[in-house]
């Protein structure tokens, strides 16, 4: 079995240095941005015979070649800068007299793991192809847009025309092979659950093959605020709390979630996460113990940690230890379908990359494909209205391929999804979060008001609590109102969000006049008639809520004294819009508590098990904060450990 492994990993190595980027990675149902719509509208079909369509293609081919062919530059080197996610990426470019010889990145400050994909394959695409039509690296558009722009730049510097250079396509290989494989375990979907198992399955001696449709591994945690409960470890005890309990956590837990938790899945989840972090932590994972628990609303206890280097950190981590082991990875190859044998137990998967279709057979499956935010044909009403901000790659292919007839695979609480309160709109539907910024705002002097200037909510209760006011207020909206002190530390606090100083100067420059509404004014009689609010009245709220802080007792909403420590002082100030965004969702596969998939008989569906958050129910309707990462984390463990236990 590891000779054939390592044969597989090896032809898989040679294959990936020419797949491009997966069209089924950039082919959600819901595209994030304009770049994503356009390459979507593209490849569409269009009404032609096949011949009629090569024809067409290869003229346009032959057109854009001899476009290219007529480019010529000033000889030299260039250099430019573009913002990307972080900060600006700043690149070097080369030419001779007549062609791009080659391209460097060398600055930036970009997501290792997912914004560094494109630092490393684009720069040579661009040379390849001759080309600035290359496609972005799918979850890394806004720092492919800005490797391409600052080209562009360095183009335009050199006398060349980027207009033109944008419309040659890189030529793509249509050539495909097939090829079977065979493992002990396939896992589909390399976010935290995945990753946690395949290092815990190593670890027990399995074989194991992960495929993933992005170019990269690390799905939801990587763009999470990188939080996780560690009730019941060693973690939490050395930081102070040694109180906490099973039962704490499964009753928090019910009272956030609507009672809707399936009890049997939060108990295991419970009695589980706190071997697991401690776990984490020995293979590298590590936790932010230096600005220790957080204190939150929705828990009795401290429970919850951050991990060192936010989500992005713990991704990065889990991709190293992975690398460390004989684990095969597929990158952006994307699971198609369950492969079952006469008795219906699942057997293996097909999968297929731009260059290979692959038939993996397997003694186990894991599902472990993440959640359905990004698609709208998997989410009701109700959730289809709120702004997603999640992984383009959550389209719910896990609950699709095991719901198909051949697995019958049940389902459950598929209506709901996590919902936050402190969202901004950057483009139609889709958001970006606060979190990061308010979390320090709070510690400061924020406040939140409503679209008539009053405050209608205790800015430190859970979010579940603050959602649930904001859904009642006009707009279904608040405004975080800041002074000049608050506001200068609250958006230095965003860009793990992706939100750049760039970008939020172009937010103030449109004071309001477009989403996300960023309204900035001397005075709180400016900002208030900017937003449409009675000048008296925000006023009031200010005047009220210091004389809060100079008593220490929050007597409207109880907000607590340790988070009124300061007035709200001398402007400018800074109206910013909350709105709802969203995720993760809460529905998903049913399992049992040997993490088995049931089909809708109820009965376990041999092989097929099932991690993270393609499970449903473990949250009810609602996830606290941490959850879903210490659920992702710990389901993916356990997985593991049952699959060994069975194949044994």
């Amino acid at each position: 079995m590891r000779d054939k492994k390592l044969q597989a990993r090896t032809a898989a190595v040679m294959l990936s240095a020419a797949m491009a980027m997966s069209a089924a990675a950039c082919k959600g149902p819901a595209p994030t941005d304009a770049t994503t719509a356009a390459q979507a509208t593209a490849a569409a079909p269009t009404e032609t015979t096949a011949a009629e369509t090569t024809t067409a293609a290869e003229t346009t081919a032959a057109a854009e070649t001899t476009q290219a062919q007529k480019e010529t530059y000033t000889a030299g080197t260039y250099t430019a800068a573009a913002p990307g996610l972080k900060g600006d990426v700043t690149v070097e470019v080369t030419f001779t007299g007549d062609a791009i010889e080659k391209v460097e990145v060398t600055d930036h400050q970009e997501t290792p793991g997912i914004g560094t994909n494109a630092v490393d394959k684009l720069p040579g695409q661009i040379v390849e192809s001759q080309s600035l039509g290359v496609d972005g690296v799918a979850g890394a558009t806004i720092t492919s847009e800005a490797i391409l722009a600052a080209v562009a730049d360095c183009v335009a510097q050199a006398g060349g025309d980027a207009e033109a250079l944008k419309h040659v396509e890189a030529a793509a290989s249509t050539e495909k092979t097939a090829e079977s494989m065979e493992t002990d375990l396939v896992i589909l979907g390399g976010g935290a659950a995945g990753m946690t198992a395949c290092m815990r399955a190593e670890e027990l001696g399995l074989d194991v093959i992960i495929v993933e449709k992005m170019p990269f591994m690390g799905g939801a945690i990587s763009i999470s605020g990188g939080n996780q409960v560690v009730m019941g470890s060693q973690l939490q005890k050395d930081a102070g709390v040694e109180d906490d309990s099973v039962q704490s956590m499964f009753d928090d837990f019910m009272k956030n979630g609507a009672d809707l938790n399936v009890p049997e899945l939060l108990t295991l989840y419970a009695e589980n996460v706190g071997a697991t972090s401690d776990w984490l932590q020995a293979q590298g994972v590590t936790f932010d113990t230096e600005s220790g628990l957080h204190k939150l609303a929705e828990y009795t206890y401290d429970r919850e940690l951050a991990y060192t280097g936010s989500g992005a950190g713990a991704a990065e981590a889990m991709r190293q230890a992975i690398a460390a082991t004989d684990a095969t990875v597929l990158l952006e190859t994307r699971a198609t379908e369950l492969l079952t044998d006469d008795d219906g137990a699942v057997v293996g998967v097909k999968a297929s990359s731009d260059s290979v279709d692959y038939t993996i057979n397997a003694r186990a499956v894991l599902m472990a494909t993440g959640g359905y935010g990004n698609n709208k044909e998997l989410l009701n009403e109700e959730m289809q209205q709120a702004l997603y901000y999640g992984p383009v790659s959550s389209t719910g292919d896990g609950v699709v391929m095991a719901t198909a007839e051949d697995v019958d695979a049940a389902t459950r609480l598929m209506e709901y999804g996590k919902r936050y309160p402190n969202g901004i709109e950057v483009s139609e539907g889709i958001a970006k979060s606060t979190i990061g910024g308010n979390i320090a705002a709070w510690t400061m002097s924020a406040i939140l008001v409503n679209s008539e200037g009053r405050r209608v909510v205790n800015e430190k209760a859970s979010n579940r609590t603050i959602l649930e006011t904001e859904l009642t207020q006009e707009g279904q909206m608040l405004y975080l109102l800041m002074d000049e002190e608050t506001f200068s530390v609250w958006k230095t606090k965003l860009g793990g969000a992706g939100i750049s100083q760039e970008d939020i100067d172009g937010y103030l420059e449109l004071n309001g006049s477009a989403t996300p509404v960023f309204i900035h004014g001397e005075t709180l009689e400016e900002v208030a008639e900017t937003a449409g609010m009675d000048p008296e009245t925000l006023k009031t709220t200010v005047e009220a809520y210091n004389g809060y802080v100079q008593s220490g007792s929050d007597e409207e909403f109880g907000r607590a004294a340790d988070y009124m420590t300061m007035e709200i002082g001398d402007g400018p100030y800074y109206l910013v819009e909350q709105k709802p965004r969203f995720a993760t969702t809460m529905g998903g596969l049913v399992i049992n508590d040997s993490l088995e998939v049931q089909n809708t008989s109820g009965e376990t569906v041999s092989g097929l098990y099932a991690a993270g958050e393609v499970v449903g129910g473990v949250m009810g309707d609602d996830s606290p904060s941490g959850a879903n990462n210490g659920w992702a984390v710990t389901s993916g463990k356990l997985a593991a450990e049952q699959i060994a236990e069975a194949l044994k």
